[in-house]
C-alpha cells in the first residue's frame, strides 16, 4: 500500500492506481511479520512535533522500520491526563498520525494506529494494576515530579505507567526504543510483567528490551536549553517557511567578533547547523569557526537552507497526505485490526492465567 506523496520524485500514480492503493491497504497489513524484530513506540498527540523530536526518536523509528516489525501508535489515551478538549484530541491524533507518515513510515512495513482503537490493552491494564505495587508507581518520576512542586495528580498521572507497560506487552514486543533518561519506563514495564508471571507461575508475558537508540542527538532549542514546547524554544518540522527563517535567525550566540576563532562546541548555532550538515561540511564549518572569519548569521543562513534541503520533502508529503484524510483513516483503521489481533492473543493469554478464559 503506497500513497503517491509516499513515492520517490517522479513516481506518482494516477488516480485510478490510488484506488487499487487504498484497496491494498488491508493486504499489506495483514501478512504476517517476517522481518527482524518487533519495535514498539507511542506518541502523545500534545501539539507538532518539532526538529528535536525529529532527531531524538522519529528519524530512528524510520531507520528501524525497514529492517524490523515497527508497531508505532498515537498514544491518545495517555494524552488524556493533559488534553482535555475533545475537538483537540481528534485533531492532533490524526496530525500525529499524518506526522509520522509525512517523516517516512511506511504502512506497508509498519503497523499505524491509534491507541484508543485497541481496547484490549485497557482490558490487559486493569490485570497488570492488580499486581502492580503502590511503591513502584510512588516511585516513578512524573508523579514524583509533580508531587515535588506541590500541584495536583490525579490517578491517571498515578497509573500511567501501567497503562505505559499494556501498550508495550500487549504485542509481544521485542524492543522498544528509549534514551538513557527514558530507562525507568522500560525496566517498570518489565518488573510488572515480571510479577504477573510469578503470581500465576507461568510465563504469561514477553519482557521486552530496551533499545537504546544510538547517535541520540540533543538537539538545542532557540535559547541553548534543550528543545522542548513547554520552553516554547522549539522549531517546528511542519512550519510555515517565514516562521522557520525568523525562529533560526533568533537562536542565541555570543558577542565574539567575526574574525576571532570561536569553538563550535559551545555554540549554539554550530550545533543546530550541524544536525543538517553532512559529516563534510560539518568539518568545514568547523575548521572555520576555530581558524575565524565567520559570523553567526552567516551560519544560520546555511542552517535555514539546510533545514529545507532536509526537511521538504517531507513537508510536500505531509500537504499531500492533508488532501486526502481517507487515506491516513484508512492506515489507522488497518493498523488496528492487525494490531487488536495480536492484543487479542496476549490478553487471552492473561485472562486463561488469571482464571477468567472466554467461554
Amino acid at each position: 500500500m503506497v500513497h503517491p506523496s509516499l513515492c520517490p520524485r517522479g513516481t506518482g500514480l494516477s488516480s485510478s492506481s490510488q484506488g487499487r492503493d487504498r484497496v491494498g491497504v488491508e493486504a499489506a497489513l495483514t501478512q504476517p511479520a517476517v522481518r527482524g524484530k518487533r519495535i514498539l513506540s507511542g506518541i502523545q498527540p500534545t501539539g507538532a512535533p518539532h526538529i528535536g523530536n525529529y532527531f531524538g526518536a522519529i528519524r530512528q523509528y524510520v531507520d528501524l522500520h525497514h529492517e524490523n516489525d515497527g508497531f508505532y501508535f498515537v498514544a491518545n489515551y495517555h494524552a488524556l491526563t493533559t488534553v482535555r478538549d475533545a475537538e483537540t484530541m481528534t485533531r492532533q491524533s490524526l496530525d500525529v498520525a499524518l506526522d509520522l507518515l509525512a517523516c517516512g513510515l511506511d504502512p506497508a512495513r509498519a503497523t499505524v494506529f491509534l491507541q484508543s482503537d485497541i481496547p484490549e490493552v485497557m482490558e490487559l491494564t486493569w490485570i497488570l494494576t492488580c499486581v502492580t505495587p503502590m511503591g513502584l508507581l510512588e516511585r516513578c518520576h512524573a508523579y514524583k515530579d509533580k508531587v515535588s512542586q506541590g500541584l495536583p495528580a490525579d490517578h491517571g498521572l498515578f497509573a500511567y505507567p501501567v497503562l505505559m507497560a499494556a501498550d508495550i506487552l500487549a504485542y509481544d514486543s521485542d524492543y522498544v526504543p528509549v534514551g538513557q533518561d527514558q530507562k525507568q519506563h522500560l525496566e517498570v514495564t518489565r518488573d510488572i510483567a515480571t510479577r504477573l508471571n510469578y503470581a500465576f507461575g507461568q510465563e504469561i508475558l514477553k519482557l521486552p528490551e530496551p533499545y537504546i537508540m544510538p547517535q541520540v542527538a540533543t538537539v538545542p532549542g532557540l535559547d541553548g536549553r534543550k528543545m522542548s514546547k513547554s520552553y516554547g524554544n522549539d522549531i517546528g518540522i511542519f512550519e510555515d517557511d517565514a516562521s522557520v527563517k525568523r525562529k533560526i535567525m533568533r537562536v542565541v550566540t555570543d558577542s565574539t567578533p567575526v574574525e576571532d576563532p570561536k569553538d563550535p562546541s559551545t555554540c549554539n548555532a554550530f550545533q543546530l547547523f550541524a544536525l543538517f550538515a553532512t559529516e563534510e561540511e560539518r568539518a568545514e564549518m568547523e575548521r572555520r569557526y576555530r581558524e575565524g572569519g565567520v559570523g553567526y548569521g552567516e551560519v544560520k543562513k546555511q542552517t535555514i537552507e539546510l533545514f529545507h534541503r532536509l526537511l521538504d520533502p517531507l513537508r510536500e508529503r505531509r500537504r499531500a497526505l492533508e488532501r486526502d484524510p481517507d487515506f491516513v483513516r484508512d492506515v489507522l483503521r488497518q493498523g488496528a485490526k492487525r494490531a487488536r489481533g495480536h492484543a487479542a492473543e496476549v490478553l487471552e493469554r492473561a485472562r486463561t492465567a488469571c482464571g477468567m478464559p472466554r467461554l
